[in-house]
């Protein structure tokens, strides 16, 4: 796999990179990535990758551009109210980098759909806040043994964490919790949706490139407000409907 003059000069930040080089660079351009969700985590996300030369962006979310969704959202402007995230995504990925293929998908990921969706993914990014359909990805990624990064956030504080395997995200959160809350109803602060995306984005990199050491089996947990950080690792349940046979 070659360079063009644009692309050497474009990733010439990470070519210098020892962890990264020219095996790194193909090793992305060759990627896929699947990204369930163009919210919050979703579109910080979706821009750093394709920033970073991820040779093909999945883009699967059935919703639209709200003006709610601007305070973070930030692949998005005024002028994307109303029309489909997916579109509205794939126009400004292209515009930030025309090496990389979009691919937008209108769908809302559900338990019947999920396996297709993920399809040919190198590694899926869920940024979703609803735990079905967290449930869904989860489990058609343990199925098809693909790297699975989580993102969430809400108020001042964020999580993420890659899954590969044996623990999964349902020996995290084995049920959806009864009072489980959205952004919509308890808030978020914009900046911390960049925080979390670009995260996630950088444990993709790692996976797809082999550098330093994925999250694999942990969780993040940042606090804004504190500006601190700890990391726990995550126990693999015994009774897990999802990978105990993985």
């Amino acid at each position: 796999m070659t360079f063009s003059d644009d692309e050497i000069e474009r990733y010439a930040r990470h070519l210098v990179l020892a962890e990264v080089g020219g095996p790194g660079q193909q090793r992305l351009k060759a990627a896929r990535v699947g990204l369930i969700g163009l919210g919050g985590v979703g579109a910080p996300a979706a821009l750093y990758l394709a920033a970073a030369g991820v040779g093909t962006l999945r883009l699967i979310d059935d919703d639209t551009v709200a003006l709610s969704n601007l305070q973070r959202q930030i692949a998005f402007d005024a002028a994307d109210i109303g029309r489909p995230k997916v579109e509205a995504g794939a126009d400004a990925l292209s515009a930030l980098n025309p090496h990389v293929r979009i691919e937008p998908v209108a769908e809302r990921l559900t338990g019947a759909n999920a396996a297709r969706l993920i399809e040919g993914c190198d590694v899926v990014i869920d940024g979703t806040d609803d735990f079905g359909t967290r449930f869904a990805v989860n489990s058609a990624c343990v199925k098809a043994c693909i790297p699975l990064v989580t993102g969430a956030l809400g108020r001042w504080n964020g999580q993420v964490g890659v899954f590969v395997g044996r623990p999964c995200y349902r020996c995290l959160v084995p049920a959806a919790p009864p009072d489980a809350e959205t952004c919509a109803r308890v808030g978020v602060i914009g900046a911390l949706a960049g925080v979390v995306g670009s995260m996630a984005a950088l444990e993709a990199v790692k996976l797809i490139t082999g550098a330093g050491q994925p999250l694999t089996g942990r969780l993040l947990i940042y606090d804004g407000l504190a500006g601190t950080a700890r990391t726990v690792t995550v126990a693999a349940d015994p009774d897990c409907p999802d990978c105990v046979a993985a």
